[in-house]
Formats: structure tokens, sequence, C-alpha cells
């Protein structure tokens, strides 16, 4: 493998040498003058005859590029996290750092012929159990063998598992009669068993949003989920897993190991002192690390090789040999491709070899084609085996940092980041991201819900009912003056859960009184208002003609090809959808939505470019004047290998800077502005503005939308926000409103480790401290603008060496604008401010927030807040600190599993996207519909505007009309299928909305895979549902069973010929009557014998029935 890199290191004598050494005697042979990438070639290059290596580095961020170079050579390679041994003890914590540690522990104990593992030297501190016990509290379940399933949930719930009524995240399992469902800690996708009796009858993982199965497997092993116990063996270190006969240790940088080590180990000393005078309780943890020295000694049995850069001494660890290398660094190129074909012609007459490395295979291939155009020998070539002779350039794809050269070999690596710059290409992976709400799955007794034609009510539970010996499951609803409803299952498509956008509670209605009809009808006046409104305006902007554009130039791919990060399939979608805008006849006026540091910016920087290219102006506008600056840093970033002139209008421009800009926009000198509202004023005069960009748009004022509105009239328009649209919301505009959603998370980055604990100083100090040690920056949120300053000022106490400051929404505006300017420009180290940093800033050196009573915040605040850290590739953690308070334990409980379902993206998540998106949806449609969606709630309002719309653009009836259906039919779900309320009544509703016998035949397979086979009631329920699609589609608008006659009451529009019916009645014999009734009716009633029938035979006659009538539509 990788000969390409391989075969001229093994003309290096001092390799030869070291291998000859290696199995000698234990201790460490070390490579001297060694810095940048070439160590982990040389690492792979030495690593030849041991089946397990373990590459140690001195800090985590050290860890992942070393790991980012080491996963193109090897495919069995790991990062393994040290246990976060100072935050241990918090009361709840993410899951993340253990999944990773798991996956590690996992390939370790299935021990495969070759493994790499990359760690710092602090994970080696913490007391782990005996690998063996890990092996013990190991779950294997295969197809076919008998189970004990009390046992196993024991077994689970040791292991660390939480147990949940439906899994949705790692770490969690469900138990539903004879079917078990684990999302193992270290897999990608939860798995399902089913037991036939106490035998496994089938395995397969499922999808957790869906809850659907995927694919079946033959057998699973599920590892633990939590710490394990020592149990009271002495604690080994992570070092004891492995044999040293067949390990191979890489060092690197001996002493700064060394250093790196002592650090924690006195950071947490000191830590144990500080919690021994406040009288903490110590952890387990605190308690079983494992000294430094005996560390040391522990790795000096081991066969190891270190590098470092200068030679010096080590005295903790013994070394055996020191062999200096002649390598060097490969000075960059700053982006000059001359400077490159130059270099490269002078190798190629020395005859060297020479490699350059890209991280994407298309720009690879370009590469060596550019390169070929210079008279270079250049190829590109999948196949890393083929060695690469003298005067010869091979383009491949891979990674290295930095590149490198040994003169004497006549050996040369260049990096992909030597030529065009430090850049970052993100793989892509899936991260579990919570799931989206479910209508059910959230309701609880005491609930607001809206039935449609009765109103608000609160939800009183499930409740059976017997009518005539047939029982069914009714939902009982409770309004105002004591008026209670009962509506049964198969109507549930009628009701939706109340979500308003702030958690007032609405008012309820009246059974029996017109107060809803009114209600409804305004808003439905309301709704379809608006839907006109928008079918017309897109009509009239498809009339008129914009400016078309060309198709994409050399320049403009060159300019895409230089973007540092791997684009998402939704980015890729988005510019994919921009550009036709541009270049079709149209007028563009296109909505992307997108959480912050989701791409969205780099959408608006290609269209600039693409409009540029023509000769066109760009305006960008942002609302305030610290993303103005941060935006335009970036353009020009962009932008400067290209002839683009980039302006800036705001506040942080002296006037003379604004007036020459302003001059050259006029002349056409300036292609791009940005700007904020300053943009607006009268003075700025374009030459030919083609494209105008929009920040945020729902953060400027009346005034200045007008403005923005007359500015839109003929250019093409891009609009950018953050706050979620809502996906129904979405579905009902598409069509009218052009829009990107942009949902997947952008790679590397690193999921937040969050601790929820009682505050303390010594916490807050260590927890900044640490942030600081790694030159990040730390957020601080009160939220209290009284003592604001004070609490600064204890930090200050608590940490002296850091730069403290505070801001608040009180502050004059310049004040806090400049303040937040030093903290991005780095030169704050903790900013305590208020909620006010939730808009939009995107500062990736920002990786530790720190919440102060967290408890007194809403989800969605939280939500937004937690999002401003983890920006980049370093871990990011958030501290949610609650004061101990005296109030009644139970309610400061409650409010903390609040905040626990919130750490792993739970349901809190879940109602945090819905408060969010409700007011996104309020945004998008306006100020006066916020009302409306008030009054009948928001769910009911989605499916009204989406009726609407359909009926504007003609693809639905004018009218439209329920069917409801009751016959005396046993259908309901009973507890023995569906234990839990509220996925039952998330089921019935489903079951409601059926509409075609697709979609029946789709639900009867999901509820087999998720429950187990259909008992005859459910089976009788789903062919009910079906009756009742039927039923509409013969314009019935109520079917009902009283004994053994049957009525069939028309639509009082219903498109039936009276012409046939004369004949329908023919068929039955006398046993069907039609009476011209308002609405009209048939009646079913057979003559003579009345023997009760079998449900089966009801549901056939209803259905035979049914047939008939809708045989009758014109």
């Amino acid at each position: 493998m990788m000969q390409a890199l391989l075969a001229p290191l093994r003309e290096l004598a001092e390799l030869e040498e070291i291998q000859k050494e290696q199995k000698k005697e234990a201790g460490m042979l070390l490579l001297s003058n060694c810095s940048g990438s070439e160590k982990t070639h040389l690492m792979y290059g030495l690593s030849g005859e041991f089946r397990k290596k373990l590459i140690i580095r001195s800090s985590s961020e050290k860890a992942a590029s070393t790991y980012e170079e080491y996963r193109f050579l090897s495919e069995n390679v790991y990062l393994y996290p040290a246990k976060d041994l100072l935050f241990y003890h918090a009361d709840i914590k993410g899951k993340y750092l253990l999944q990773k540690r798991m996956e590690v522990i996992r390939e370790i104990l299935n021990a495969p012929e070759d493994l790499t593992i990359i760690t710092t030297m602090d994970a080696f501190l913490d007391g782990m159990p005996l690998l063996e016990s890990f092996r013990k509290h190991t779950l294997e379940v295969e197809s076919g063998q008998t189970l004990d399933l009390r046992a196993v949930e024991q077994y689970l719930a040791e292991a660390g598992y939480e147990r949940e009524i439906q899994v949705d995240a790692p770490g969690q399992f469900a138990v539903r009669g004879g079917i078990l469902d684990i999302y193992p800690l270290t897999d990608e996708v939860p798995v399902r068993i089913e037991l036939w009796g106490d035998e496994v009858d089938s395995i397969r993982t499922f999808d957790p949003d869906s809850q659907r199965s995927i694919e079946n497997l033959e057998r699973i092993t599920v590892y633990p989920a939590g710490d394990l116990e020592t149990d009271g063996e002495s604690p080994c270190s992570f070092l004891d897993y492995f044999d040293p006969e067949e390990t191979l240790l890489f060092l690197d940088e001996p002493n700064r190991l060394a250093e790196a080590l002592e650090e924690v180990e006195q950071e947490v000393e000191k830590s144990r002192e500080k919690r021994e005078e406040q009288e903490m309780h110590l952890d387990q943890e605190l308690k079983e690390m494992i000294p430094a020295k005996e560390i040391y000694r522990r790795i000096n049995q081991f066969y190891s090789v270190g590098f470092a850069t200068l030679e010096t001494r080590c005295k903790e660890f013994r070394v055996r040999g020191i062999y200096p290398l002649d390598v060097r660094r490969v000075n960059p190129y700053n982006s000059s491709f001359e400077t490159l074909t130059r270099d490269l012609k002078r190798l190629k007459r020395e005859k060297y070899r020479v490699v350059l490395l890209s991280g994407s295979r298309t720009r690879a291939k370009r590469l060596a084609e550019d390169l070929r155009d210079y008279d270079l020998n250049s190829f590109f070539s999948e196949d890393m085996e083929r060695t690469v002779n003298p005067g010869e350039i091979l383009v491949a794809y891979g990674h290295v940092a930095e590149g490198y050269e040994y003169p004497m070999l006549k050996f040369m690596v260049i990096a992909e980041s030597d030529i065009f710059g430090r850049k970052k290409k993100k793989k892509r992976r899936k991260t579990y991201d919570g799931q989206k709400i479910q209508d059910f799955a959230e309701l609880h007794v005491g609930d607001y819900v809206v039935h449609e034609n009765h109103g608000i009510g609160i939800y009183q539970g499930i409740e059976k009912i017997q009518v005539e010996k047939v029982a069914k499951d009714y939902m009982k609803i409770s309004y105002a003056a004591g008026g209670t409803l009962y509506i049964p299952a198969t109507q549930l498509d009628m009701i939706q859960k109340y979500a308003g956008a702030d958690a007032k509670k609405p008012r309820l209605n009246k059974l029996g009184t017109a107060q809803w009809t009114k209600t409804k009808s305004q808003v439905k006046g309301a709704v379809r208002q608006i839907a006109k409104d928008l079918v017309e305006l897109y009509a009239k902007r498809q009339q008129t003609d914009g400016y078309v554009y060309g198709e994409d130039t050399v320049w403009q791919r060159e300019f895409e090809e230089m973007f540092p990060f791997e684009e998402t399939e939704d980015q890729l979608q988005a510019i994919e959808a921009v550009k036709k805008d541009m270049e079709s006849t149209r007028i563009m006026d296109r909505l992307i939505c997108g959480d912050v540091g989701y791409g969205k910016t780099e959408i608006a920087i290609r269209a600039a470019f693409k409009a540029v290219q023509e000769n066109k102006q760009v305006v960008y506008l942002v609302p305030t004047t610290i993303l103005a600056q941060q935006h335009y840093n970036t353009f020009v970033q962009r932008m400067k290998e290209f002839p683009v002139k980039v302006g800036l209008l705001c506040r942080f421009r002296t006037p003379a800077q604004q007036k020459q800009t302003l001059e050259d926009l006029k002349k056409g000198m300036v292609d791009i502005v940005i700007g904020t509202h300053r943009v607006l004023s009268k003075d700025v005069e374009f030459k030919d503005l083609g494209l105008l960009i929009i920040d945020e748009e729902q953060r400027f004022g009346v005034t200045h939308k007008e403005k923005i509105k007359k500015m839109k009239e003929n250019i093409d328009v891009l609009t950018l926000t953050a706050t979620p649209i809502p996906r129904t919301l979405h579905m009902s505009l598409i069509g009218i409103r052009d829009m990107s959603v942009l949902e997947e998370a952008p790679m590397d980055r690193m999921p937040i480790q969050t601790y929820v604990m009682e505050y303390n100083d010594e916490m807050v100090r260590e927890a900044i401290e640490r942030e600081l040690s790694r030159d990040g920056q730390v957020y601080y949120v009160y939220n209290r603008v009284q003592d604001i300053a004070d609490v600064a000022g204890r930090i200050k106490q608590l940490v002296p060496d850091a730069e403290v400051a505070f801001a608040h929404g009180q502050m004059p505006e310049h004040e806090l604008e400049s303040i937040m300017y030093d903290f991005i420009n780095g030169e704050i180290d903790v900013l305590v401010s208020t909620t006010i940093i939730e808009t939009g800033l995107d500062i990736s050196n920002v990786n530790t927030m720190i919440i102060h009573d967290a408890d007194k915040m809403g989800l969605s605040q939280l939500y937004q807040l937690r999002g401003r850290v983890g920006r980049s590739n370093r871990m990011a953690y958030a501290f949610l600190l609650y004061r101990r308070d005296k109030v009644l334990k139970e309610v400061a409980e409650k409010r903390l599993a609040a905040i626990r379902e919130f750490t792993d993206l739970g349901s809190g998540f879940k109602i945090a996207m819905r408060d969010l998106e409700i007011r996104g949806a309020g945004n998008l449609l306006g100020a006066e519909q916020h009302g409306h969606m008030e009054a009948v709630g928001y769910d009911l309002y989605c499916k009204m505007l989406n009726e609407a719309v359909r009926q504007m653009k003609g693809e639905i009836p004018e009218e439209i009309f329920n069917t409801t259906i009751d016959l005396d039919v046993d259908a309901y779900i009973p507890a023995s299928y569906i234990p839990n309320e509220y996925q039952k009544l998330d089921i019935y509703k489903r079951i409601a909305a059926i509409e075609s016998e697709e979609e029946m035949d789709d639900m009867l397979e999901e509820l087999i895979d998720r429950f187990g086979d259909l008992p005859k009631k459910v089976q009788q329920l789903l062919q009910i549902a079906n009756l009742k699609a039927l039923a509409h589609s013969a314009d019935v608008a109520v079917v009902e069973q009283k004994q053994d006659t049957y009525r069939f009451v028309m639509y009082e529009k219903a498109r039936s010929d009276p012409g046939k019916i004369p004949t329908l009645l023919e068929k039955y014999r006398g046993d069907l009557n039609f009476k011209m009734e308002e609405p009209p009716v048939f009646i079913y009633q057979k003559k003579g014998i009345s023997a009760g029938k079998k449900d089966g035979d009801v549901l056939e006659l209803v259905k035979k029935l049914l047939i008939d009538i809708k045989g009758l539509l014109a």
C-alpha cells in the first residue's frame, strides 16, 4: 500500500537502522529534526511488523490533525479522546466523548490484524476497568437463539442504557411486547430485535426518524453505554489494554508529552485541593487517577519511536538511540502557479520524484492537466501502489497538512495547502441531529388542542367507551363552560395540537356557539387573501423579463473550486437553483433558509461573482455593522485572486472613505458593495445594479422594508435567513415562493459536549482556564443587566490573567459595536453578555459557553445560544449552570429534566425548533398573519393556507367537505398492542388521515414492523379508514349504521348523476332506498332475515355499496 510515498523512504539509512533495532529491547528510538507532516508518513512506514500502533500527541487538536492525515494511509485508524476528569461529576453530560471511546474499545476487543489508535497523553491518566470486564459486559444476540428479555433489560440498564418509550438517540432502549429496540452507543443506526416466545425471530436495523426497518442482520453486538465500575480491582490505564510485544508506540515530541501530562495532573490536583477546601465530594475518577510517574514506567516497557524537532534529553523516557534526519519543509507558493511550475521544472531537471496531494479527486485531475500544459510529465493516479520514477510528478488524492522534502533522496511531497494557502477540506459523515416533532408524540393531558369544527379545548386523555356491545377508543376534550366532547379515534385527523408563538394560553371555545365558526371564517378570509396575493405576485414576476445571465464561465468554475470546504448536498442544490434563476428570463426572487454557519454566505458569494462577470453591480444588505464587517472580510478573502472590487458602507468607515465608495459606485468602479441600511440612503447611486442580496430581512424596520421593495422592482433578489422556516409551510408555498432550505450541517462540526451542573466558582474558573489555555475565547451568558458588571468583576477575580468585558442590549450602539469588534478580533478573552449574542454572530474561536441560571431560560433560547459555539473543528463545551435553590426539590428537578432532554437534542430540541419555526412563519408571511395564526393554532393555519393555495391554483375544488364514518365494528388499538398513549394517538391520527389503498398498505407494513402482527381489531380500524377515503371520493359525507340500517348521507353539492339512481336501486331489489332530503340520503336495510352480521361482513357490504354509489358520479 502507498508505495508512492513509502518506496523512497526505504532508501533512508536511518530508517533501515531503526527497523533492525526496533525489536531488540524496550525503549525509545528517537528521530530528530522532524517537525511536520513527514512524521505521519514515517510512522506509517515504520509500523510494518506490529499489529497495533498507538500514536501519542500532546493535544487533542494535534491528535485530530494526525488523524486527518493518517486516514488516507490506513483503513483501521481511530481517535481516542481523553476522559474529562475535571467536569466528570456534572449532573448530566452529553454522550459524545464516551461514544468515541467505546468505538476504540470495541475495536481493541475485536482484535483486528491491523489497528492504529491516535490519542493524547492525558488519556492514560484515568483509572479504567480491566479490558476483560468490557468483554463481560458486552451483549451478543443472534438470530434463532433463546433470550431472556427481563435479563437483557437489566443488563442494558446496568450498562448505562436509558429506557425510553421510543428510541431516537444513541444509548437508549425501548421494549414493546416482544419487540426490543436498542440504539447501541457505537452504531450509526438503532436495532430492533423481535422475539417469538423467547426465541429471537429477527434482528433488523431501523431508521430513528421514521422508526421503519432498514435491513436484516444475522447477529448484533451491544457495547456498554456508560462507564463501568472498576469492581474493587485496582484500576488500570488505557495503556494496559495493549500487549507490549505486539504494539509499537509513536511518541510525538516526548518533552511536550511529559509537559502536557504533568499539566493535566497538576490541574486535577489543584482542583482536588480546592474541592476538599469547599468540602465538595470527590469523584471516583479523581481518586482513581494513575500517577504520571507510573505512566512513564509503563511506556518504557514498550517498543517506541519518538519524533523531535531538536535533539534534547528526555529524562522521563528511556532513549536507546538518536537518529537525525535530513528533511525540510516545503516553502509555500501562496497561490502563485508561476512559482510552482518554475520550481517543478527545476525539480524535473534535478530528477526529483514529486508527489502532489489534493483533497479532492476532481481538483487533482485538473491540477495534473494544468501541469501537463507546462511540459511537465505529471499524471493523476488513483493507484498509490505505483512508484514514482525520477523526474515524474504524481498528482493524487490524499491529505497532508504541509509538504516536506528529503534533499538527499531527491523526494518531495507537496500539499495542496502549500500551493493555495491554508484551507480545511471537510469530509462528510452523517451525524445524529435529533428528531423532528410529531404531532402527538408530545401531547400530554392538559395540553391545548384545536378541533376543526369546534375550536380550542383541553385534551383529557383517551377513554374506551362501549356502545351497544361495540368497544371503541374516544379522545376526550373539555371546552369552556364545562362542555365535553368525545371524538372517535377514526376522526382524529380533525384534531391538531395547539401551538402559538409565545407560550400564551389561548382562550377556550364554548361548544355549540357560533364564536369558533366566526373566528375560523375570519382566518379563512385572511388566508385566502394572502394566498391570492402570493399567487398573483408570482404570476406577475413570471411575466416580466429580467436580465438573462450566460452559462457558467471558466472563471466561475475556478472561483468555485477555491472554496475551502466541501459543499453539502443542500448547498449544491441551492447554488444550482440560484444559477438557473439567473440564467432564465424571469426575475429571481429566492429565499434561502439555513442555520448560521450552514453556508448561506457562500451561495450569495457565488451568485455575486456570477453577476459581476457580466458587469452588473451587487448590493449585499445586512442588519448590523459587525455583520457588514464580517461579510466584507469574507468577500475580500474569497475574491482576492480575481479583479473584483468590494466596497463597504457602514459606521466603521470614515466619511471620506464612504464618499470615495459612493463615487466609485456611481462610476461603476465598485462591483460589490456590502453595507447596513446606509446602502438604502438617497445618495447611493449605481451604474448598473443587477443583484440585491438581503441578509435576515426580518430585522429591518418598516421604512427600510419599503425602500427595499422599491429597489427590488426589476432586479434579481436573493434573501437569506437563519430563522428556520417550517417544513409544512415550505410545502404549501412551493410554486409560489422560490425557496431553498439548507438542513444539513456542514462537516467537521464537532458536536458540543454539554454539562449541566450546580454553579460554583471553582467550576467556572476551570472551564475558562481550559479554554484560554488552547487560545480560545469564552461566552458567559448572564441575563440580568442590573448587576452584569459585578459578574464580570467576579470572573476577573477568578481568572486574573483574562481580559474580561461585558455587553448588553441597553448600551449605546457604538459602544456595543466596539466591544463586539474587539471580541471578534480576539482582544477580549471572556465576554459576559445578555442573550444578545444569539443574533447571528459567527466567531469560530469561541468554543466554550457558560450559561448562568440556565434553568430560567426558554428552550428555544438555549438552543440558539448553544449554536453560537462549536463553529469550528474543535471540541466545544457548553456549561448550563443552575443555583441550588431552597425551592421544592421537585420543581427544580423538573426544570433540570427539561434541560437534560435538551442535552442530547432530545424532545426539548423539537419544542425549541417549533418555537423558532413559528417565529419563522410569522416573518415569512408578515406580522398581520401572526394574529390569525394565534387564533386557530399554527397547524390548522398551515392546513388552511395549503388548501387556499391549492384552490387558487385550481388543483382542488373550491368547497371542501369532511367525511365521517361510524359502523358497529370493533375497531380500536388494544393497549396490549401499543401500550404507550402518545404513540397510540399518533398512529390513530395517521390512520384517520389515510386517503388511498397504497397509504393503507404502507401503514400496515409499518405497524407490523414496529409493533408486531396486527390484532383483528386493528385490521378493522385500517379497513374503516380505507372505506372513509372511498366514501369521500364518492361524495358521501356521512356513513352510519344503526343495528341493521345503513345510512349514506350525500354531500349537498355531490357530483352524482340523478339519472343513474333508479338503475342502482333496482340492482338491490328494494333493500336500498333513496330519499330526496336536504342533503340527499341512501338507506340500506336488508329485508327479511335480520340476523346480526359479523364485523367482516359489515365491512364488505359497506365497501360494495360505496363502490356502487361512486358509480353514480357524473
